[in-house]
């Protein structure tokens, strides 16, 4: 039991240090004479790994889901993760993953499980501009040679999610909480998001809180971002607060993660007094305690709008967030 807990003290120290842990599988190939590919999920997004149990299958339940299993007492849809990315299994669906997202658990159906490995995360890319499949969201670099292909192709479950089990998850102006958000007049927020899905629902919750927004796809576009702003404030001699209202980032990012822009702001003289607000998927203890650490002014879970939008409020009007303290 004690070193069950010091691995996972290990892997969450992990953030302070712009590292993560991946998770390697596999879910067969995606045609003909094609080789498998290998696929990447983020450690903290998995609860346990489990062989294939026997599945029930609910009247009217359509592929992808395959059906429900009862884990511990608690019943967890499975989704058929080869069929969602367009690949065939070449022994079966031999495992199932079972992962947190947003508060929400769901189990995934692959084919075989590879290994876990340590990772910074500079050795992950975006993959929008050079990746056709919508549901690849980076591309991991599994050694540190620039020129190796061993590579990992990391999936944006809140999208497969988001199309396999849909939540009323877009935002109205009409459903919105009435706040009052203390922004100066021409000050923008600094959006940080990998995820197509979550960065479409961040900038429709923005567009209803009317709060004007930049966005960027990794923390390290976002940190270059800011970057730029502050020197263009310093040159025209206006406190960066005139540009700058708050910063809304999530954790997993490719090229710098969320806890690591977030110490960057925070170490920067000129930069410290901007409310950073974390917006993430991930949950536990553990994770709210690293986002205490890192000086975020506040933590809410993904797809929580009016929470978002209070918490939004709250660092705007010089208060912490509620979940943070």
């Amino acid at each position: 039991m004690d070193n069950f807990q010091k691995e996972i003290e290990e892997r969450t120290n992990l953030t302070l240090s712009n590292k993560f842990e991946l998770l390697l599988f596999r879910l067969g190939v995606p045609g003909p004479g094609e080789p498998p590919e290998l696929f990447g999920i983020n450690v903290f997004k998995l609860r346990e790994i489990v062989p294939m149990p026997v599945l029930t299958k609910a009247a009217g339940m359509q592929p992808p889901m395959m059906g429900m299993v009862n884990i511990r007492g608690q019943v967890i849809p499975v989704i058929d993760l080869p069929a969602v990315v367009g690949c065939k299994p070449e022994t079966g669906l031999n495992i199932l993953l079972i992962t947190e997202y947003a508060r929400s658990t769901q189990a995934f159906a692959v084919e075989t499980v590879d290994d876990i490995v340590r990772l910074d995360w500079s050795q992950v890319h975006a993959a929008e501009a050079g990746v056709s499949n919508s549901y690849i969201t980076s591309i991991a670099r599994l050694d540190t040679d620039p020129a190796s292909n061993r590579l990992s192709l990391v999936l944006d479950v809140e999208q497969i999610l988001c199309d396999i089990i849909p939540t009323t998850r877009e935002v109205h102006e009409d459903t919105m909480e009435a706040k009052r958000f203390n922004l100066k007049p021409g000050a923008v927020a600094i959006v940080a998001e990998d995820s197509k899905v979550a960065r479409s629902m961040l900038e429709q919750a923005l567009n209803a809180m009317g709060i004007p927004f930049i966005s960027n796809v990794t923390g390290l576009e976002a940190w270059n971002r800011i970057k730029k702003i502050m020197d263009e404030a310093q040159r025209e001699g206006v406190p960066i607060s005139d540009k700058i209202g708050l910063v809304l980032t999530d954790l997993e990012m490719p090229e710098m993660d969320g806890f690591t822009l977030t110490r960057n702001i925070k170490r920067e003289e000129s930069l410290k007094r901007i409310p950073v607000i974390i917006h993430s998927s991930l949950s536990g203890s553990a994770n709210e305690d690293h986002v205490r650490k890192v000086g975020a002014d506040g933590y809410v879970a993904k797809f929580e709008i009016n929470e978002l939008s209070s918490a939004i409020e709250d660092v705007l009007n010089g208060t912490k967030s509620a979940n943070l303290r």
